[in-house]
């Protein structure tokens, strides 16, 4: 069974304009509190991002990910799946519902670690498997709120 944590909130911002952010992946850099770079390896003929590798760090633990864009709907949905050293770790996501004027923007996580995943996890990141949900929740909501405040500031 695949665990998903989501958060959600609401930007005034056309849903066009909020996926433009959100699949421009070196701009999570400046929203999430663990992801500090991002590296585009490949691109996909429309421009967005093919591949690339996050880095991260959390209470003095730095580690990188490669992810693949897995979804990728304007206006609609953007996803990436996220490997370390061939392991399937997450898929992380963001679907958005026009709001009026606005988007509600559903950042979502899923857990698809299997025992390998789990372990790299813990060597890497310092946290255990259960503790991983409630973490990313608590990111979530900082990241959405970076968001809503650098789209809405112009």
């Amino acid at each position: 069974m695949t665990t998903e944590v989501s958060e959600q909130i609401t930007v005034a911002a056309p849903a066009e304009r909020v996926y433009a952010a959100v699949s421009d992946v070196r701009r999570m850099a400046r929203w999430s509190p663990e992801c500090f770079a991002v590296w585009v390896l490949g691109r996909r003929p429309d421009g967005l991002p093919r591949s690339f590798v996050g880095w991260n760090r959390r209470a003095g633990y730095i580690w990188f990910t490669t992810c693949q864009v897995a979804v990728a709907k304007p206006g609609s949905e953007f996803a990436f799946d996220v490997t370390s050293f061939g392991q399937p770790i997450s898929r992380w996501g963001y679907r958005l519902t026009p709001e009026g004027e606005g988007t509600t923007v559903t950042e979502y996580w899923q857990d698809r670690r299997g025992r390998a995943g789990m372990v790299l996890g813990r060597i890497f990141t310092g946290k255990v498997a259960h503790d991983r949900p409630a973490a990313n929740r608590g990111n979530m909501a900082k990241t959405l709120a970076r968001l809503k405040k650098e789209l809405e500031a112009g």
